[in-house]
């Protein structure tokens, strides 16, 4: 397949509830891959429209670059062409970046999502040209993951444009971006077929009414048939039960974004019985009182199995 035909499949492929699955370890900190295959199949048959690992739900910056990899292969694996699949490749390090990127392409991916460089925090120039490099070693569509909350450093409108009007195979962006005039911006600059993902839950269904694609949702770990449910609802035009949607999961998101992403996230599927509730170090599990907490808002959706509750 051409560049340009992989292009755009990937826009007409990649919309919905892109589901950012979490890295399962055992209590030994080593990576769990049978429950982690498990966790791909339930998202799938949940209604997820697509995958992606290693991205901030993933822990990737606790993985090897070999771990990453074999995760990686793992997922698409088990996926098995079901539903579209895009891995965070991105890192701190541009070595990384380009090896993990030129892997998915060889895997087989329909697209990376690169998120900006964090901690050594980047000015504009070196953006673009990390971004660049990137793009241009590759025939894999290339999707931006913009999280200034955990980078430290915003890519600012002009960038972005600059970049895909340079790069061909830049085709979209995951903003989890509280500026919602940035974001608007973003799509008024590059283009109404940009691909527009919301990373920030309470923005999923707001970023749907100005032209999104969708969303990359740490939330449709824990439910993954509502979040779901809430785009195929808008893309099939029943806007009031996208907005019921909407509503209904904000105290989901709200309990699972107390804590830093994907704690709250691991302890409520370790309580829902599909993982051994385990981060690797420095990364922890909530508090007892937060665990508390998320327990019962969990009782509240109903997403608790018999028996099983916080520990």
């Amino acid at each position: 397949m051409s560049k340009l035909a992989k292009i755009q499949e990937a826009r007409e492929k990649l919309r919905g509830s892109i589901a950012p699955v979490i890295t399962p370890f055992k209590e030994d900190e080593s990576l769990d891959l049978e429950t982690f295959k498990s966790l791909i199949n339930w998202q799938i048959e949940s209604g997820s429209h697509g995958i992606s690992v290693t991205g901030t739900s993933g822990e990737p910056s606790s993985l090897t670059v070999d771990e990453r990899e074999t995760v990686m292969e793992t997922a698409i694996k088990a996926i098995d062409g079901r539903v579209p699949f895009a891995p965070g490749t991105g890192s701190v390090n541009h070595a990384e970046t380009l090896r993990l990127t030129k892997a998915a392409q060889e895997m087989g991916a329909d697209a990376a999502m690169v998120i900006v460089p964090y901690y050594n925090r980047p000015n504009q120039s070196g953006l673009y040209k990390h971004f660049k490099t990137v793009a241009d070693s590759v025939d894999i569509p290339i999707i931006i993951y913009n999280i200034p909350g955990r980078t430290g450093v915003n890519m600012e409108v002009g960038t972005m444009k600059r970049l895909v009007e340079d790069c061909s195979n830049i085709i979209g962006v995951k903003e989890a971006n509280k500026d919602f005039e940035h974001v608007n911006r973003v799509m008024l600059e590059c283009g109404r077929d940009f691909q527009l993902y919301s990373g920030i839950e309470l923005l999923c269904y707001p970023m749907l009414t100005i032209g999104g694609a969708g969303s990359i949702s740490a939330t449709s770990n824990v439910a993954p048939a509502e979040v779901a449910e809430m785009h195929t609802a808008w893309m099939e035009g029943d806007t009031e039960r996208a907005l019921d949607l909407h509503y209904k999961l904000m105290n989901l998101n709200d309990i699972l974004f107390k804590d830093t992403n994907p704690a709250p996230a691991k302890a409520a599927l370790g309580m829902m019985g599909k993982i051994a509730p385990v981060l690797r170090k420095p990364m922890d599990l909530p508090s007892q009182a937060l665990q508390d907490e998320i327990c019962e808002v969990l009782k509240q959706y109903n997403i608790l199995p018999e028996g099983v509750a916080a520990k």
